[in-house]
């Protein structure tokens, strides 16, 4: 009987030894079967160039803020419905339509901070937004309800946000003329440096404003500069005699006639 039963457990050794054998072999050549099998990709994501609205893969497009381009040419241009894609959009609200027939020929500089003499944060941004807090700072309660935008705003770190296409009318120049013509919102783009009148503007701000400025000659060639002050002179003092009008004329290649009030401080 000893024998029998060595026997009979030798053949069931062989038996599920073959099984794990075969087992083996089949798996293995499932193993190549799928290495051999052609891969599916997943298809890719489809975005937009926000200039010219072209499709493409997302990973082939050029990301800015949330927003896509085809390339560094579109991005770094403004775009027929007038925002430049280099800047962070917040749209405002505060704007409406420029009269027809008017040329866009001015570009007025403003400065502003809030609260008033301090530098950061988003309640600059909220204010043209009209989401500014009123408890946040004594202040707000005085400007919380106004309704005011400029179409650029350029903070001390030289980040630029647009707020309003350069085709409408930004409310920022209020009760203004500029040789004889009232209304300066009419024909002009608002241009917001984060800034108090007293502090100096930073290299960064003149940096961003002179590459501004290149891209807005491109698109508006009669544009000549002033500062809020030139235009509204009983009312407002910005950019003021910190705003180095002699640097910025140096580094965005100015020539005389685009400085009506010139190039001093003042």
């Amino acid at each position: 009987m000893f024998k029998w039963g060595l026997l009979f457990l030798g053949l069931g050794l062989a038996y599920w030894w073959f099984i794990a054998k075969k087992k083996n072999k089949n798996r293995a050549a499932d193993n190549q079967i799928k290495q051999t099998e052609p891969t599916t990709a997943k298809p890719q994501q489809m975005v937009s160039c926000a200039y010219c609205d072209l499709h493409l893969p997302q990973n082939d497009a050029l990301a800015q803020d949330g927003r896509y381009y085809c390339c560094a040419e579109h991005r770094d241009s403004i775009s027929q419905k007038g925002w430049w894609g280099k800047a962070q959009w917040r749209a405002s609200t505060n704007f409406d339509e420029r009269p027809e027939g008017i040329a866009v020929d001015l570009a007025v500089i403003h400065h502003i901070s809030l609260p008033p003499g301090q530098f950061g944060g988003h309640h600059i941004i909220d204010f043209f937004q009209n989401n500014l807090d009123p408890t946040a700072h004594p202040y707000f309660e005085q400007i919380a309800n106004q309704k005011v935008s400029s179409h650029f705003l350029i903070d001390r770190n030289g980040k630029t946000t647009q707020f309003i296409s350069l085709h409408k009318r930004a409310w920022h120049a209020g009760i203004s003329q500029f040789f004889g013509r009232e209304k300066c919102n009419d024909f002009s783009i608002g241009i917001e440096l984060e800034g108090d009148g007293d502090v100096f503007f930073t290299n960064e701000q003149y940096a961003s404003l002179a590459e501004m400025i290149g891209v807005l000659l491109k698109k508006f060639p009669d544009l000549r500069f002033a500062g809020h002050s030139d235009i509204a002179p009983e009312r407002k003092t910005d950019p003021g005699p910190s705003f180095d009008w002699a640097r910025l004329t140096k580094i965005a290649k100015l020539s005389e006639e685009r400085l009506p009030f010139g190039s001093s401080s003042r």
